[in-house]
């Protein structure tokens, strides 16, 4: 299966409330998708692939250095919130959540996810994006940003990849709003200040390129929705809602959003946090053949952003949502808080768990 892609170019184009019957549809069928698959490809005008490219290459050359420059960014007070995360910490809810592993030995052979034995074989780089608010409960969600050294461009080139990743998100969020039969900033008025997160991650092909083994173990995201640009390297599974396991395929120029708990929090689970795995296939060996051929870096980077609503702001069953018979799964609680508890869960004193 190919997930279809939604051109924002005409939602971006349109002016003032009033929608025609043709962005109408367009918005119901970006609510649709996501509720049914959990992930949605769009193409935004404000998103180019060069734009992507040229924060894969920094990204390249920063987890290419070695292991102890790396260290200096790492902030593990800060529950790794900011700064490098290294390889070996992120630890896969699979590995950890009884439920989860009940879930598998119930799945189709064809389905299950390839079940992780320890930590995942990624680090990550989180830089926060967007204005912080002045008064917060939760600072360690809204840290200053880390800046590695030798780098001049990494605040410029951070920052505008970020801006335009959350923009992209914003217009989604808007569209599956209408979509879903709320107001327009239903979601995002609630994502103002939030402490939004570019979480690139960065993966070895030179050390770990055998096949099936795991860079992400299967897992949701906490947070809001994440947004993806294109990886020079495939390897992302999803499951649909149905159950169905589906590798996806980035287009070049495309972005890939996924739904996180939040947004089934809002929705008293009309949307659920899509579950998803990133591993070694087949087709990432293919890829790293030809990049050996053009003499590239063979570190897998992705392009992740985190969006979250904000930190202060309470997480519960939006408008219509709040009479679903759902509804009192999903009680109402301080968004930071609920972040702190998924954290928790995964046992991360010192460690980070978006994985």
């Amino acid at each position: 299966m190919e997930l279809p892609v939604v051109d924002l170019s005409r939602y971006l184009e349109s002016s003032g409330d009033e929608l025609g019957s043709d962005l109408l549809d367009s918005c119901r069928e970006v609510s649709r998708i996501l509720k049914e698959t959990g992930a949605l490809l769009v193409k935004d005008p404000r998103c180019t692939a060069q734009d992507n490219d040229r924060f894969i290459d920094m990204m390249e050359t920063y987890f290419q250095k070695p292991d102890d420059f790396k260290r200096l960014q790492q902030r593990p007070n800060l529950h790794y919130q900011v700064g490098a995360t290294p390889e070996g910490v992120e630890v896969p809810r699979s590995l950890v959540d009884e439920e989860m592993q009940e879930k598998f030995k119930t799945m189709p052979d064809e389905y299950k996810p390839h079940i992780p034995k320890g930590p995942d074989h990624k680090w990550r780089y989180m830089w926060r994006v967007g204005p912080r608010p002045s008064n917060i409960r939760f600072k360690e969600l809204n840290s200053e940003p880390v800046i590695p050294e030798g780098f001049p461009e990494w605040k410029e080139v951070m920052d505008s990849w970020g801006y335009k990743m959350i923009s992209a998100v914003e217009v989604v969020a808007e569209m599956a709003a209408i979509g879903f039969g709320l107001p327009k900033d239903a979601f995002t008025s609630l994502m103002k200040q939030g402490p939004h997160l570019l979480a690139p991650t960065g993966s070895d092909l030179n050390c770990y390129n055998e096949e099936g083994t795991i860079f992400a173990g299967y897992h949701y995201d906490l947070n809001f929705l994440t947004i993806h640009g294109r990886s020079r390297f495939p390897g992302l599974y999803i499951w649909l809602r149905n159950g169905e396991k589906v590798a996806v395929k980035v287009p070049v120029g495309c972005l890939l959003i996924q739904t996180g708990k939040q947004i089934e929090w809002l929705t008293a689970g009309e949307c659920i946090a899509g579950m998803h795995e990133v591993v070694v296939t087949s087709k990432t060996k293919d890829a790293i053949k030809l990049a050996k051929e053009q003499n590239r870096s063979l570190w897998r980077v992705s392009s992740t952003l985190f969006a979250h609503i904000a930190s202060d702001a309470e997480l519960k069953p939006l408008g219509h949502f709040a009479e679903s018979s759902l509804a009192s799964n999903y009680p109402a609680i301080p968004a930071g808080e609920y972040v702190e508890q998924e954290l928790s869960v995964i046992n991360l004193k010192g460690k980070k768990g978006f994985s």
